[in-house]
């Protein structure tokens, strides 16, 4: 079903977000040949601290690799290496999210913001709970993670411009850190190696084929696959 306009959250707040930022953005989108609104990829590193927005490449639908437009650094998440299991434990999450109009959140207590969707499919198999986990602005954390107002504003405006222009629902993944083999290596006997390592083939993919790869829960693990 198409997404309209009423099916998104909107703010006087958000609609001044944009207007001070989108023309820096579509100059800087520009000089990659990139364009306002196309569809969006995010990932999201803890031990790096830091926040990837790419965008797809290529004018028609479903077509075109995706280009990394900005590097953003995480102000602030709480909670230690390792995925959020219970509601209290000020645990940020890892895994894999979605966003879709209805999680935009632009009357935040921090600013703009949008809900991961935590607790997933994995997530409410194994049993974890939770709720409100958010990608927001300010720099204060209980389980989320603040990017500070300037750049939420921006993170902000291209997830609504691309939900807005027809992406349904946009991918964040959430890793420990970035998970070359070396760096797994370097983890075995954590207590949370197992799990990392189910993440590992979604990062892998995308590093290969820098497409987002279609994420699937069964017999309570992720299982990953490239899409054609």
């Amino acid at each position: 079903m198409p997404v309209v306009a009423a099916d998104f959250p909107d703010s006087v707040r958000a609609r001044e977000a944009a207007a001070r930022t989108r023309p820096a953005l579509e100059r800087d989108l520009a000089d990659k040949h990139l364009r306002f609104g196309a569809p969006l990829y995010v990932r999201i590193f803890k031990r790096e601290g830091e926040l990837e927005l790419w965008l797809r490449d290529g004018e028609n639908a479903g077509k075109g690799k995706y280009v990394l437009f900005r590097t953003y650094p995480i102000c602030r998440y709480s909670g230690t290496l390792g995925p959020k299991r219970r509601e209290g434990d000020a645990q940020a999450p890892e895994g894999f999210y979605s966003v879709a109009p209805a999680q935009l959140n632009p009357s935040s207590n921090f600013h703009l913001a949008f809900n991961l969707g935590y607790p997933n499919a994995y997530d409410r198999i194994h049993g974890y709970t939770g709720s409100a986990l958010m990608v927001h602005g300010n720099c204060v954390s209980i389980g989320c993670y603040a990017m500070g107002d300037a750049a939420i504003e921006q993170i902000y405006t291209l997830a609504s411009a691309a939900l807005r222009a027809g992406q349904n629902q946009f991918a964040v993944h959430v890793f420990p850190f970035r998970l070359s083999d070396a760096a797994l290596a370097e983890q075995h006997g954590a207590p949370w190696f197992e799990f990392w390592r189910e993440l590992k083939p979604a990062y892998a993919v995308f590093e290969r084929t820098r497409v987002p790869p279609q994420i699937e829960v069964e017999g309570g693990r992720y299982q990953i696959r490239a899409h054609d």
